[in-house]
């Protein structure tokens, strides 16, 4: 056989599936796109995680777009981080445009275009679904490691948790937590002490300094109710597509910490709340998180192992979890080794250390009798991409590029009208605008502080009203008083014996 019969017959073996599947792309060869020898990933096996890189403007977005596409398609919903506000478009129907229909004939794909069911979610101000979560539903441990507190530190969390449950005191936001921690150092010292045991005020000053360095990244926004409910996110419409539920990051990007809080939040309340799925036909959600790097750069090692033990045990609950950044080396090691498909759009060589990167991202990927992977990393054109999958029963599929096909929906985002029209319409948000501030800890506390002043107020009143009752010495009396204190005392009985002993010696 021929090196592209070879080829062709080494792809179709690799990427052959029984069951439901969707199809990215299709194969290429020596430059040359080739028909019907398509490119496509087995349901079953996307909740094993995955990773889309490459350099900016090479498609990593439009990729993401038509995998979304695909996902609703089969009734799967998708959550998508969108930082750079690319996404809205996959609302509103494509246009079939001369180099689409071009690009489809190259690989004997038929072309359509079709508009998708979208939710659009917000974690500040923006219009939208409110994301909100409480601290308690944090709990000690996940809210120490997000404000990366050393041990001595966690266990007062603990305590400050345990207290609160104990007083039936719920932590709704960080102005609950923060005034608990002023309670326990100021009016409560006592009460805690007796019952919990000495806090250092230098640790609870740490805390506190930390929750401030929180809120001064927008959390305040995101603490509180009413809390986001993890099955609005599975929702199918009534043509069997799957929700493409967008937050819409585009005014965080400078607040990694709020960004990585709200991520850890989210990734261990599904895991917590969903049901154990083993080998599902399908996932229940895919989750697509744009600009990975701004979670992992900011993260501490605690942090950093908790990510990695969540992405790790999530997709038994039918979760796939897919990191979107440009270069792989941005994602850890223990993060890295858990992705089964990796998208891989091409990079730029302009320093020698750009080089070296290329070659390190090679050595990522499985290699090829048919490419030279790190001359094609740099050689790949918009739109093209090294791909390999897991194959039905597990097994890392060929590396293959990939001309993918392109989106059936809007390549462009929405206009603020048109978001505004989505808004409108949408349940959730009518749900999730209604900001609850029920009695938490802080109007608990305050409660109590106050009722404690006025106890003291009354008594010191009460005292001061009783000294003024009873009956006031006249001058006289004081006077006399003082005399006989003074005849009474020591000092003069002894001067008073003294002169007598000088008069009966005269």
């Amino acid at each position: 056989m021929s090196k592209k019969e070879d080829f062709q017959s080494a792809i179709k073996a690799g990427y052959a599936t029984k069951g439901e599947h969707l199809i990215l792309g299709g194969a290429i060869l020596d430059g040359e796109p080739l028909a019907d020898t398509f490119v496509q990933i087995p349901l079953k096996t996307l909740n094993r995680h995955g990773l889309i890189a490459g350099a900016t403007g090479t498609g990593k977005t439009k990729t993401i777009q038509v995998f979304s596409e695909q996902l609703s398609k089969a009734g799967i919903p998708v959550l998508m981080m969108d930082i750079k506000g690319d996404f809205s478009g996959i609302a509103k129907e494509g246009e079939e445009k001369p180099f689409i229909t071009e690009r489809h004939s190259k690989i004997n794909l038929p072309y359509t275009t079709s508009a998708f069911p979208v939710e659009l979610l917000s974690l500040s101000e923006q219009s939208g679904v409110r994301l909100r979560a409480t601290v308690s539903e944090f709990g000690p441990v996940l809210f120490s490691r997000i404000l990366d507190l050393n041990d001595t530190q966690s266990s007062v969390v603990a305590v400050i948790f345990k207290y609160c449950d104990d007083k039936k005191m719920p932590l709704l936001d960080l102005k609950d937590f923060k005034k608990v921690i002023h309670y326990i150092t100021e009016e409560g010292k006592e009460e805690i002490i007796a019952h919990y045991g000495k806090i250092s005020t230098a640790t609870t000053g740490t805390i506190l300094r930390k929750i401030i360095e929180l809120e001064q990244q927008g959390a305040e926004v995101f603490f509180g109710e009413r809390s986001f409910e993890i099955d609005d996110l599975m929702r199918i419409d009534e043509n069997g597509y799957g929700y493409v539920n967008i937050i819409r990051l585009t005014d965080i990007q400078d607040k990694p910490k709020l960004f990585s809080t709200f991520m850890l939040s989210l990734l261990a309340e599904i895991y917590q709340q969903m049901p154990e799925k083993g080998d599902a036909g399908q996932p229940e959600l895919v989750l697509f998180i744009d600009e990975a790097h701004l979670i992992f750069n900011e993260a501490s090692k605690v942090l950093l192992e908790q990510i990695e033990s969540i992405v790790k045990l999530i997709r038994s609950k039918g979760i796939g979890i897919y990191f979107v950044t440009q270069n792989p080396m941005d994602i850890p090691s223990g993060v890295l080794a858990q992705l089964g498909l990796k998208i891989q759009h091409a990079l730029r060589a302009f320093t020698a250390n750009d080089r070296q990167a290329i070659k390190k991202t090679a050595d990522n990927y499985p290699t090829s009798e048919f490419y030279k992977t790190d001359e094609l990393l740099t050689s790949l054109g918009i739109g093209e991409a090294l791909v390999t999958a897991l194959s039905e029963k597990g097994t890392p599929t060929p590396l293959v590029a990939t001309m993918m096909r392109a989106p059936e929906s809007r390549m462009d985002i929405l206009s603020e009208s048109e978001i505004q029209e989505i808004n409108s319409k949408s349940k959730l948000v009518k749900k999730y605008s209604e900001l609850i501030d029920r009695e938490s800890a802080y109007e608990i506390l305050t409660k109590k502080i106050n009722e404690a002043e006025t106890v003291a107020e009354e008594k010191k009143t009460e005292t001061e009203t009783t000294r003024q009752a009873k009956p006031q010495p006249s001058t006289a009396d004081v006077v006399g008083k003082s005399v006989l204190k003074v005849l009474t005392s020591a000092t003069f009985i002894r001067g008073a014996f003294g002169i007598l002993s000088k008069m009966l010696k005269k």
